[in-house]
């Protein structure tokens, strides 16, 4: 199941962009609250065994000084009560930003970006995936695809917003 919390259009959009690229990291604490809210719209917390960011590759996270991604999965878990894991999941590929691609190539280039570092710890597990915007679904079909190939038993996604087709 995936699940987000608004159209990835106008004032969303703006702000989005303002979070991750014009450094306005006073509006974690907003999209954190958004995202909790969300959650409890559609999940029960004892049925999320774990919480897992999009990675960023180390490069762009060195461009970008944070993961977008993991301040909202802190946000859920502080709300929830479920852990949440930083490093379990790898981005191992450097990709160029998705947003410039088409969805076939978005999905060209994101094949085998992603890793699982620890199998053990979520063989099993219904592990929450969070992002902050799902566009094509390209990357996060692919962290699903190498964590249920890791033995999680199921993955859900979250995100802030949602691209509207040919956007």
């Amino acid at each position: 199941m995936a699940r987000a919390l608004g159209y990835y259009e106008g004032t969303l959009r703006l702000a989005i962009h303002q979070w991750k690229y014009q450094e306005k990291t006073s509006l974690t604490s907003f999209f954190g609250e958004k995202m909790v809210e969300g959650f409890f719209q559609y999940w029960n917390p004892s049925a999320i065994d774990l919480l897992l960011p999009v990675p960023l590759h180390p490069n762009r996270l060195r461009e970008r000084g944070f993961n977008q991604s993991l301040l909202l999965a802190k946000a859920l878990s502080r709300q929830t009560g479920i852990p949440y894991r930083k490093r379990l999941l790898q981005k191992i590929k450097p990709t160029p930003p998705l947003m410039e691609l088409r969805s076939r190539e978005r999905e060209r280039v994101i094949k085998g970006a992603f890793r699982v570092m620890k199998k053990e710890e979520i063989e099993g597990k219904s592990i929450l995936l969070v992002d902050d915007v799902y566009t094509t679904g390209a990357t996060v079909n692919e962290c699903a695809k190498v964590l249920l190939a890791g033995g999680a038993a199921r993955v859900d996604v979250l995100t802030l917003a949602h691209a509207i087709r040919g956007v």
